[in-house]
């Protein structure tokens, strides 16, 4: 039996017990638990630039990225952020064109490394951890659950950061929330304060009211 056969007998076997590994782990394995079981970095290297393992962002990896849509992704590996901004407008119905990228906010502290992914592309909004919580709520996308800002906190941070809004997706947004039979807008005020962002609801939203 030569070396070559025996090594790619053992590159066959290795890479069928990462197969395995993603597998149970649902999809997506990382590298410390690859690393447990033995399997060296060079290795897996070796493993994505041969095509057979794909490097979905640093330390995370699968067998093949259909495995997964964007929604099951952004759910797998970012359970603590929150949809904002226009990935909440449009999880709401209140934007008709999905937004190019996903807006999530996480805590200022966590590490920036995290979003760095070429697909799908993570816009981070980092936030102040006794912010972050204001207004979290939840809902099903796809049969995936997220973390998302309830409306009304969706719409204090349009207002917050507005000059980073293509402005005809913010006034869509602003007339969607008007129109919204669902709206509370004690909430909204509250909110508004917290955000700093009083004054903004006043002009662009009370006179609507």
């Amino acid at each position: 039996m030569s070396v070559t056969y025996k090594q790619s007998k053992a590159s066959s076997e290795i890479l069928e017990q990462i197969v395995t590994q993603i597998d149970q782990n649902g999809g997506i394995v990382k590298r410390e638990q690859l690393s447990k079981l033995g399997i060296d970095y060079r290795r897996i290297l070796g493993f994505v630039e041969s095509g057979e393992l794909v490097r979905i962002k640093n330390g995370y990896y699968t067998d093949r990225i259909d495995r997964f849509t964007e929604e099951e992704l952004i759910a797998k590996l970012f359970p603590d952020a929150l949809l904002c901004m226009e990935s909440a407008l449009y999880a709401y119905g209140y934007i008709s064109q999905k937004p190019y990228g996903w807006r999530l906010a996480v805590d200022k502290n966590t590490s920036k490394s995290r979003f760095h992914m070429d697909y799908p592309k993570i816009i981070p909004y980092y936030t102040e951890p006794e912010a972050l919580e204001i207004g979290a709520s939840s809902i099903t996308i796809d049969g995936y659950a997220f973390r998302i800002y309830d409306k009304e906190r969706m719409i204090c941070d349009c207002l917050k950061y507005e000059s980073k809004m293509e402005r005809d997706t913010f006034k869509e947004a602003i007339q969607s929330y008007i129109r919204d039979e669902d709206k509370d807008i004690s909430v909204l005020i509250e909110y508004a304060k917290e955000r700093k962002v009083v004054k903004k609801v006043q002009n662009l939203i009370g006179v609507w009211l």
